[in-house]
């Protein structure tokens, strides 16, 4: 029997002052499955995978990754849990600017041991995990992995920070508009990718984007509405 990665419980959020964003009563996501989430902008997409990497924690409910309730640890605690078993591709990349291509891949490994052990014992070394990866993102170029990452193009970015998320085989892979700069030849060589690492990683993957073409390439897919009670209509 599949084993649940994720599963939210009686799950609340609501940003000060403001009337209820989330409002879902369970959701469960199964260890090695791939799901993609559809939903408008401003529907709480972003802050749902902003609570589940435990960046933000709810007004309320459970929230359970791994075995572990996030809404239990502090900050700190929820911030090193999250390096060793989520890599997070964020919809403006959030590369450091100052580091080159390498530096930026490699960057989950120097926070998490667990990520760098996992790298090391794959490829050889970080150093080798990285250029992996990238090399089948299309960035092989030995010259490219030392450039500064504001010398790319944004596709480039855009790759480079799904490479920084998959290192080490995270559990969860959260995806949040990943193929938005993407042309559409890349953004079938970066989906490609980013099935297989998560199959060879035994990753689930939570997957965000406005593209509905992509969808049934997913194990599963739905409609943030289909979760959320406070993006429904009020009954009469």
């Amino acid at each position: 029997m599949t084993n649940v990665l994720i599963e939210l419980t009686d799950l609340g959020f609501a940003w000060p002052g403001h009337a209820p964003l989330l409002d879902i009563p369970e959701f469960r996501l199964q260890a090695g499955e791939s799901l993609f989430l559809k939903g408008p902008s401003g529907s709480g997409k972003t802050t749902l995978l902003g609570l589940l990497g435990g960046v933000q924690k709810p007004d309320r409910g459970s929230i359970c990754l791994l075995g572990t309730e996030l809404t239990s640890l502090s900050a700190g605690a929820r911030d090193y849990f999250r390096v060793d078993h989520t890599g997070y591709i964020f919809q403006q990349f959030n590369l450091l600017p100052f580091l080159s291509v390498r530096e930026n891949v490699e960057l989950p490994c120097h926070f998490s041991k667990l990520r760098a052990s996992r790298a090391a014992q794959r490829h050889g070394s970080v150093d080798a995990a990285a250029a992996s990866l990238l090399k089948g993102l299309g960035l092989g170029d030995s010259a490219l992995l030392e450039r500064r990452a504001d010398e790319l193009s944004i596709g480039q970015q855009q790759r480079v920070a799904a490479a920084r998320a998959l290192i080490g085989q995270p559990e969860l892979v959260i995806a949040d508009e990943p193929t938005s700069a993407l042309d559409a030849d890349t953004r079938e060589t970066f989906i490609r990718l980013l099935f297989d690492e998560c199959r060879s990683a035994g990753a689930s993957l939570l997957f965000v984007s406005h593209d509905q073409s992509l969808a049934p390439l997913f194990d599963r897919h739905l409609s943030l509405a289909e979760l959320n009670r406070a993006a429904r209509p009020a009954e009469v």
